[in-house]
Parts: C-alpha cells; sequence; structure tokens
C-alpha cells in the first residue's frame, strides 16, 4: 500500500513563504512523477507543479518564479518551496504520485491560507 503524506501547511501573511513536504511509502520513489495539486474553496482541483524522476520541473503559470519543486529520493520525499505568497494561492494542497506502471496515487491534503 502507497501513501503520501503531506505536511507544512499552515497561515501565513501574503509575501511571507511556506514549504509544503510529501512522504511516499514505498520502494520505488525514484520511477514516480511527483505532482502538487490545489484546490481552493468552490473551485476544481488545479495543477501546481510537477518533477519527473529524472528531475524536470514544470509550473503552472501563476507561481512560476515564486514556488520550487524539488526531490529527494534518499527521502522519498518531495518539496514544494513557496514563496511570496499572495492570498490566492490560498487552498489545500495535494501531492500526487504515478509511474507508467503504478498509481496515480494521492496525499490527504494539507492547508494553506495566506492572508492578506
Amino acid at each position: 500500500q502507497v501513501q503520501l503524506v503531506e505536511s507544512g501547511g499552515g497561515l501565513v501573511q501574503a509575501g511571507g513563504s511556506l514549504r509544503l513536504r510529501c512522504v511516499v511509502s514505498g520502494n520505488i520513489f525514484n520511477f514516480y512523477t511527483m505532482t502538487w495539486y490545489r484546490q481552493a474553496p468552490g473551485k476544481q482541483r488545479e495543477f501546481v507543479s510537477s518533477i519527473t524522476p529524472e528531475g524536470y520541473t514544470y509550473y503552472t503559470d501563476s507561481v512560476k518564479g515564486r514556488f520550487t519543486i524539488s526531490r529527494d529520493n534518499a527521502k522519498k520525499t518531495v518539496y514544494l518551496q513557496m514563496d511570496s505568497l499572495k492570498p490566492t494561492d490560498t487552498a489545500v494542497y495535494y501531492c500526487h504520485a504515478r509511474s507508467e506502471q503504478l498509481g496515480p496515487y494521492w496525499g490527504q491534503g494539507t492547508q494553506v491560507t495566506v492572508s492578506s
């Protein structure tokens, strides 16, 4: 059973920073493409950022230059460093993992609230 556990969310003022973390159980973390999604109240879940097993990164336009995704394969962990946060970044952030043969798997989500 693969489990994804997010942490690092919280309440922060606009302009502040948070670092989300997602730890993945199991032995094949290296093969997963790891993705962060978010869902704001009353809105659909949307793509935020992803990182491939090779380390290629992708971002939605609204977070480019402010968010940085990274992974530590030895720790089976993916991070999302979020800087210059805006109230519009307020959402539940979800970690997602999939490979060519396995997944997708989802975490339970972590709340990020940015006050103005």
